[in-house]
């Protein structure tokens, strides 16, 4: 059974490279491609990763009693909702990158500095549900970058067509521009048996 020390690096160690993972999602891509909303409700690269690094500043931060001394303003009480989502035209792409790379030493710190049963407090959950650990934090962090790190795959794959955690991802199939398109025009005509006709019938799949 693995030691509370070794559950404590392995954690640390996937939100080390979750972290990274999404930060890659910016590589290669210009001012433009990192910000543009690829979404109906305005997701984009950019933005996942100011929200990202911002809400680690505060789960690893305040959370235990160890505050950054960061200003925040997109988390003030009169910004806009959203506001952590998104990067206006004076918010630079050096600056989203510097802070995540802030966020991530600061983090790094309060983890290596804290014992997994170290007790927080989170101010912005329910009463009833603030008192946490720092292993709990560390298992809601890992979820919460892995999610968004999963939104940024989606976001990227659609902005150039770039997929997979890096160039030469092991666990994605060499295709060539062809072979993709045939494998997506396979699932696609898979999916349109399952098409209700225009009339609003049942579907027609066998």
């Amino acid at each position: 059974m693995p030691s509370v020390d070794d559950e404590k690096t392995t954690l640390h160690a996937y939100l080390r490279r979750l972290r990274a993972d999404l930060l890659g999602k910016l590589d290669g891509l210009d001012e433009y491609d990192v910000r543009r909303p690829m979404t109906a409700t305005g997701t984009n690269l950019l933005g996942l990763v100011k929200h990202v690094a911002s809400v680690e500043l505060g789960y690893l931060g305040e959370v235990f009693g160890r505050p950054s001394g960061r200003s925040l303003p997109w988390f003030a009480d009169d910004a806009e909702p959203d506001a952590d989502l998104w990067v206006p035209a004076d918010e630079t792409l050096e600056e989203i990158v510097e802070l995540h790379r802030f966020s991530a030493a600061h983090g790094d710190a309060t983890i290596e500095a804290l014992p997994l049963d170290a007790v927080g407090e989170v101010p912005w959950w329910a009463p009833e549900k603030r008192g946490v650990t720092l292993h709990r934090v560390l298992v809601h962090l890992c979820v919460e970058t892995a999610r968004h790190a999963g939104h940024a795959d989606i976001l990227r794959e659609l902005v150039d067509g770039a997929h997979g955690q890096r160039t030469g991802d092991p666990n994605i199939p060499p295709r060539t521009a062809a072979e993709l398109a045939a494998h997506r025009d396979r699932i696609e005509r898979a999916a349109r048996r399952f098409r209700p006709p225009p009339d609003g019938g049942p579907s027609t799949a066998v």
